[in-house]
């Protein structure tokens, strides 16, 4: 028996367990990115109609941090702008996800233990793993560049593009890979590898926004979302640079298994930190919070940052919407009350209330990692009873989404009020409005609560709930999707702020619904098994 024996094995285990999670995340950031393209090349006829807009943002550092650099004045770089480094994040956090599940979670919960007790070698989970995690990188590029070509894209492009994402996302599998072998628990290994996302975005940033004769020009070639960026899809298709992430993807996966003949089963090789002697935690919901309280901060600090962006950019909106097109396609996104500026505002804050409802999923869903890591079981060994355990996670999840909406509509608030004049009226007025996106965005942690509490096997199953929401209750009416179909989204219901006036009997529905879901969920976890499979 070989160390990769029953790789094969494996890899049709993962394959089965994920069989829902991989297709739908992958037609979910295929969908995002050719619905956008499509939309913007029906609004802009020609490329000399999109050469407008786009020249007065080309040089706007405070959109090119965020989105990147143009990779050409054309109308198809134009379509792509905004999904290119979005997709190439979503694929990252995809390939994080399939590895960190099939090997740091896996031995955390002690099932791997269990296979290793059989015929099955040393390096074969891994193996399978990183397999796995390859194939739904492969898959998110070539079915990402199959629908670019389909709606009109050029093709050469749309190649480039499934190359410059293939860069990224196989990086992002030998990254995550490492981090596995380094961190002791699944929750180390997120640390390591969205941290490593996070530090990649920041110098792709700093690079970006230099100015050209600067040496921090340099720091972009440090990134690997700054790689997929050189590739410069609808422009130069450099797709030659395929070659970096595949040296990057090569010398990552051979220092994980390499890393891993150097640990025991069940360790990291950087040493958990050990606690104090006599702990100060009281309640099992002081644990939960304390748990999350490094994930929290990461988020709010990421947020902090966000909101910068968004009230510096607030101000050169007029410039970039000079042209009716582009105007008529902000306020088909953001809703047509207010000036173009709170159009602007409204549009963010919504996407943001989206990526706060991942938040909120990941912490609820912490419920199901405890269950399968044996320590759930410990703590309900205690008087602690179950109800309360849940709800605890629930009330954490509740309170930090509301905690990093409130902190964009503050910071973001403060820094257009340099703008306006009237810092209390902005912060007020973006605030308000980052409040009022939180029903929808508890209405997502109840729905991922449902899964836990009733078919915890699909707990992954929120994800692309989460996904779904964001297509049709975002792109909807650049789609011209039915209404009852944008309606399942619980972001089409929310009132477009600032500029518009909330609706009062919406936002309690929401609510109302939030807390339906909320009960519906504790009420499965009640009447199932710990842990339950």
């Amino acid at each position: 028996m070989t160390g990769f024996t029953g790789t094969g094995s494996l890899l049709r285990l993962a394959a089965r367990r994920d069989r829902v999670l991989i297709p739908a995340s992958v037609l979910a950031i295929a969908l995002v990115v050719a619905m956008a393209a499509k939309a913007t090349i029906d609004l802009y006829p020609d490329s000399g109609s999109a050469l407008g807009a786009m020249r007065s943002v080309v040089d706007n550092p405070a959109i090119v941090a965020l989105y990147g650099p143009f990779t050409s004045l054309s109308l198809d770089a134009f379509a792509t702008f905004k999904t290119i480094l979005m997709g190439a994040v979503f694929l990252c956090l995809l390939a994080y996800i399939v590895v960190r599940r099939h090997t740091r979670t896996e031995e955390e919960s002690g099932r791997l233990e269990l296979l290793g007790a059989g015929a099955i070698g040393r390096r074969a989970p891994l193996a399978a793993a990183v397999l796995l995690g390859t194939i739904a990188v492969l898959l998110t590029a070539l079915v990402t560049a199959a629908v670019a070509i389909g709606v009109g894209l050029d093709s050469s492009g749309s190649v480039a593009l499934g190359v410059a994402w293939t860069i990224v996302g196989l990086t992002w599998v030998g990254v995550t890979a490492v981090a596995a072998q380094l961190a002791e628990t699944a929750r180390g290994t997120a640390g390591l590898s969205i941290g490593a996302l996070g530090v990649a975005f920041l110098l792709r940033a700093l690079g970006d926004t230099a100015p050209d004769d600067s040496p921090v020009r340099f720091l972009t070639w440090l990134s690997p979302l700054g790689w997929g960026e050189k590739v410069a899809p609808y422009g130069a298709n450099r797709v030659g640079l395929v070659a970096l992430g595949i040296i990057a993807y090569a010398g990552l996966v051979l220092l994980a298994f390499t890393l891993l003949e150097r640990r025991d089963l069940g360790a990291g090789l950087l040493p958990s930190r050990p606690g104090a002697a006599r702990g100060t935690l009281r309640s099992a919901g002081a644990l939960t919070a304390r748990l999350a309280r490094g994930t929290v901060v990461g988020w709010l600090i990421a947020y902090g940052v966000l909101a910068v962006v968004i009230g510096s950019i607030a101000g050169n909106v007029v410039d970039f919407v000079d042209s009716p097109e582009t105007a008529a396609m902000l306020r088909r996104l953001g809703g047509s009350a207010g000036t173009i500026v709170d159009t602007f505002f409204a549009t963010e804050i919504q996407v943001a209330a989206i990526a706060a409802a991942a938040l909120g999923i990941a912490l609820v869903t912490r419920i199901r990692t405890e269950e399968t890591a044996g320590r759930a079981e410990s703590v309900l060994a205690t008087p602690v009873r179950r109800t309360p355990w849940a709800l605890g996670h629930v009330l954490v999840a509740v309170a930090a989404t509301t905690l990093v909406m409130l902190v964009l509509g503050l910071v973001a608030g403060a820094v257009d009020g340099q703008r306006t004049g009237d810092v209390g009226a902005s912060i007020a007025s973006l605030v308000g409005a980052g409040a009022a996106t939180l029903p929808a965005v508890w209405v997502c942690i109840g729905a991922a609560l449902v899964l836990v509490g009733y078919v915890p096997r699909f707990t992954g199953l929120a994800w692309p709930v989460l996904i779904a929401f964001f297509v049709v209750g975002e792109l909807a009416e650049l789609m011209n999707l039915p209404h009852w179909v944008a309606s399942i989204s619980p972001f089409h219901h929310l009132a477009r702020l600032p500029g518009g006036s909330a609706d009062a009997v919406t936002l309690t529905l929401l609510t109302l619904t939030a807390v339906a879901l909320v009960v519906i969920g504790l009420a499965g976890l009640r009447r199932r098994d710990v842990p339950a499979a």
